[in-house]
Parts: structure tokens; C-alpha cells; sequence
């Protein structure tokens, strides 16, 4: 009997999880409820947790253990159901898994705490509970997202001349699999970048950076020092990448994420060595950039330490 009231407690948090995530789909209703969302992110794995431990047997909500691992069950189902159903892409679970997990152990503790408080009115709190995201959501909405611009910097030294590492900052030639190095974006499925060429090497030259799945970064210099500095404004049109390559939440140049500019310098170190610096600017428009930055920067960070690894490489065996 016990493990039947388990079981229909892990049932009921996992169905309650799919029927949010369905509201909260639903394109016509995007002024209201969205998957983007503070109150999707972060309240909605704390009530699957709540739900999960209140409707647990009490012998087994008395385990610490039970109470703050049992609320991973239901999230780990709706991640696969919603894995199997091409709701949601496997880059946008791999960041938001570790929150959904933390956030459901203290929704546990919370359904612990409402079990064993002894009130005839815990129906009551944990009914209110489940409906309060849709009370809450539209609040969060009309108030909407504040725009954020961030920086990712990444260097790297090199055993070379400045000519030799300058040909490769401005044209980099096709990249082989076997020498790319990001680790992060070849684990959360993007695109790795093959090639880019300068076409002049002054304002207004113009490039094409080239990435896999169609991917194509368009950018145009805005100052530029031969040898010392180049910046360049770096542009994607949404509506040109395929829809298999990027999952709707994360496409560069979208609604929640742009790439706005990138800027290389040469710094001489001494007579055999130089400092290649590559950072770029980017925007987050979400109301939870304060979790949604940290991973931006780490792709970013991925993505330009990948392509100065290359450009070292390169510019060492004078390739």
C-alpha cells in the first residue's frame, strides 16, 4: 500500500509539472505565462517537490533522504516526457536540470512541513499552492524582463610573430573536428565553428563565421589597428537558422539572447610572444538573467577559448 501512495504521489507531481509546462506553452497566451519565466523556473519545480513529499506516505516523508531526493522523480520523468515530445531541446535541460533539482529538494521540505503541521486546512495551502504560478505568472509578465549586456573575456599567449598571429585572427580557415576543443557546446549540442574570412582589412571589411547546422555569424569591422585591434559587430538572423539547430529558447538573435560585438587585441609580451585577447558583448532579455548570464558567459567563454586554441595552434607551426 505504501509503495502505491509512492507511486501515485510521484504520478501526481509529474502530471502536474506536463499541465503547467502545456499552460505555459501556449503561444496565444504568452502576455500571461511563459517557459522563460522566474515563476516556471523557479516556483513551479518547488510545488512539484511540495506535491511529490505532501501526498508521500508519513513513515517515508520522516527520511530526510526521502523527502529531498523523491521530488528528483517527477522532474525526471517530465524532463524525458518532455525530451520524447520535442517540447523542449536537450541544451535547455542540461542548464536548467540543476536548478529544477535543487528548487524541487526544497519544495520537499516545504511538503514535509505542511504534512506534518496538523492542520485541518493543509488541503487548503497546498491547493492554493498549485494554483498559485497562474496567479503570479501574469504579474511577473506585466512587469516584464529587464535587458542586460554582459562580457565574456577569454586570452591566450602565444610563441609567435604578430603577422603570423594577425593571418589567422582575420582569416581562419577551415576547422577540422579534431581540433576543436569546446568541450561545453559539443556537450550541450550546438553548432562548432568550421571557418571565417575578413575580406578587407580595414573599417568595414566584412566576414562570414561559419558554424555548423547552418549557423552563420555575420560581421562587419568598426575599428580596426593592423596587428593591434579589430572590432566588429557580430549579427544572426534568427529567421535564417534552421529550426533544428538551436532550441527556440536559446537561438542567438532571438527573443532572450543576442551577440551583440567582438573585439581582439594583440599585446606584445616580449620579443618571442604576444597576448591574444578575444572578448564579446552580449544581451540577455529575461527576467531571470541573474541565473541565465552565468551560463551565457560559460558558453561564450567556450566558444573563444575554442577558436584562440585554434588560432595558437596555428600561428605556432606557422600554418
Amino acid at each position: 500500500m505504501y509503495r502505491n501512495k509512492i507511486f501515485i504521489a510521484i504520478i501526481v507531481a509529474a502530471l502536474y509539472a506536463i499541465g503547467l509546462r502545456i499552460v505555459f506553452g501556449v503561444d496565444s497566451w504568452e502576455k500571461l505565462y511563459s517557459v522563460m519565466s522566474v515563476t516556471f523556473l523557479f516556483l513551479g519545480p518547488a510545488i512539484v517537490g511540495a506535491i511529490a513529499i505532501y501526498f508521500s506516505p508519513e513513515e517515508n516523508v520522516k527520511n530526510k533522504i526521502y523527502r529531498y531526493f523523491v521530488p528528483w522523480v517527477p522532474v525526471i520523468l517530465f524532463m524525458i516526457f518532455t525530451l520524447f515530445f520535442a517540447w523542449e531541446g536537450w541544451a535547455c535541460w542540461i542548464m536548467a536540470l540543476p536548478l529544477f533539482l535543487g528548487i524541487s529538494s526544497l519544495g520537499g521540505a516545504l511538503g514535509a512541513y505542511l504534512k506534518f503541521r496538523k492542520k485541518k486546512n493543509n488541503r487548503l495551502y497546498i491547493s492554493l499552492l498549485m494554483f498559485a504560478p497562474l496567479v503570479i505568472s501574469p504579474i511577473e509578465q506585466a512587469i516584464g524582463s529587464i535587458p542586460g549586456s554582459y562580457k565574456a573575456y577569454t586570452f591566450i599567449d602565444i610563441q609567435s610573430d604578430a603577422t603570423t598571429i594577425w593571418n589567422n585572427v582575420t582569416r581562419v580557415k577551415e576547422i577540422p573536428a579534431k581540433e576543436d576543443s569546446g568541450w561545453l557546446n559539443k556537450f550541450l549540442g550546438f553548432p562548432r565553428p568550421l571557418s571565417a574570412e575578413l575580406d578587407t582589412l580595414a573599417v568595414g571589411g566584412y566576414r562570414e563565421a561559419i558554424f555548423t547546422n547552418g549557423l552563420i555569424f555575420q560581421e562587419t569591422v568598426t575599428e580596426y589597428q593592423d596587428k593591434q585591434k579589430m572590432v566588429f559587430t557580430i549579427k544572426a538572423y534568427p529567421h535564417e537558422i534552421p529550426s533544428t539547430t538551436l532550441d527556440e529558447h536559446v537561438v542567438i538573435g532571438g527573443q532572450f539572447f543576442d551577440v551583440l560585438n567582438g573585439t581582439y587585441e594583440l599585446e606584445r609580451l616580449n620579443e618571442s610572444a604576444y597576448r591574444l585577447h578575444l572578448y564579446s558583448n552580449f544581451k540577455l532579455k529575461t527576467t531571470f538573467n541573474f541565473y541565465a548570464s552565468w551560463w551565457a558567459t560559460w558558453i561564450m567563454k567556450d566558444i573563444q577559448n575554442n577558436i584562440l586554441k585554434v588560432q595558437k595552434e596555428r600561428s605556432e607551426h606557422r600554418m
